[in-house]
């Protein structure tokens, strides 16, 4: 396998883009990593990206850059969006500046639902790829993530099927390091789509909102409760949206979350820091599919409702 077939750029170096770009990077890829923290950049530069936890590995990049718009000058053939998903519509701003004729392949690792139409509104289907990532973490300083579980394989596949040798590239080179990876097709990447995205909207929202970490919601009855509630309103809607789910799917839903971690997630971290949220593309989209089919989802909209308003009222206070 020719690990420089394509030259990768990776923009949002969060725990999944750091995670990815130390894989790729061990696995001989040619790699350019972007963030708009210059700190974050000269630290990487000077010392590298450091995963302890469930991985461990060092590694240096060979390009990195203080904007996007360096690293699309960079002839990058794969651009791999590991940023929060409320970043997209700057990022797609700043390729019709500057690749305007958009002759390079989007991977979108990113959570929640709607995140690829996105970038569909302005590339071809054919150049357009989507990943489910079974891994996650927390930064331990700007360049260096504990990564705190991983339940392989990630997925991923091109969202119209016609990319299928370019899927299967990169599912091969993840998984020759150990971040094993599945190349799918595009209906069945779906169906993972809302697994996930279903898993992040029952605890994020409630651990942001009460300040609970993943293992203290899923310990207390109250709110264990509600997180059960929340999954079986995401299935009735998910069901209506022809979504196949396995059998069993909130009880292995509340099976696997009893086993989350002592620590917040992403969600929750954005929120404490009065920055902006994915709720949107989490419960947010789960109330909006939910009114397309009639189906009430009072639960996910008082949530989504809740850290809205919440993140209003903490993005306008300064």
């Amino acid at each position: 396998m020719d690990a420089n077939k394509y030259k990768i750029g990776i923009i949002g170096l969060g725990p999944v883009g750091l995670t990815i770009a130390a894989h790729l990077r061990e696995a001989g890829c040619d790699i350019a990593i972007c963030d708009v923290l210059r700190d974050k950049i000269n630290l990487i530069r000077s010392s590298g990206i450091h995963l302890v936890g469930k991985v461990e590995k060092t590694c240096f990049v060979n390009y990195s850059y203080y904007s996007l718009d360096e690293l699309l000058r960079d002839n990058i053939d794969i651009l791999i969006c590991a940023s929060k998903a409320y970043h997209v519509n700057s990022i797609l701003d700043t390729i019709l500046q500057i690749r305007p004729q958009k002759d390079f392949f989007v991977l979108s690792a990113q959570n929640g639902i709607g995140v690829a139409q996105m970038y569909a509104k302005h590339f071809e289907e054919k150049n357009i790829f989507r990943m489910v990532v079974n891994f996650a973490g927390n930064l331990n300083a700007p360049n260096a993530v504990n990564v705190t579980f991983f339940n392989p394989p990630n997925y991923l596949a091109s969202r119209d099927d016609s990319q299928p040798e370019v899927a299967d590239w990169i599912a091969e080179i993840l998984s020759s390091v150990k971040l094993n990876t599945v190349s799918l097709d595009s209906f069945e990447l779906r169906n993972k789509i809302w697994e996930k995205t279903i898993l992040n909207a029952a605890l994020s929202p409630l651990c942001a909102i009460a300040k609970l970490t993943m293992r203290e919601a899923m310990a207390n009855p109250d709110t264990h409760e509600i997180v059960e509630k929340l999954i079986m309103e995401a299935t009735l809607v998910a069901n209506a949206e022809e979504i196949k789910l396995p059998d069993n799917f909130v009880k292995l839903c509340i099976r696997y979350l009893k086993n989350a971690g002592d620590h917040f997630p992403s969600l929750a971290v954005d929120l404490m820091n009065k920055s902006n949220t994915e709720i949107n593309f989490m419960n947010g989209k789960i109330v909006e599919f939910g009114k397309k089919h009639y189906i009430r989802t009072p639960l996910n909209l008082t949530f989504t409702n809740l850290v809205r308003a919440i993140t209003e009222k903490n993005l306008n206070k300064y």
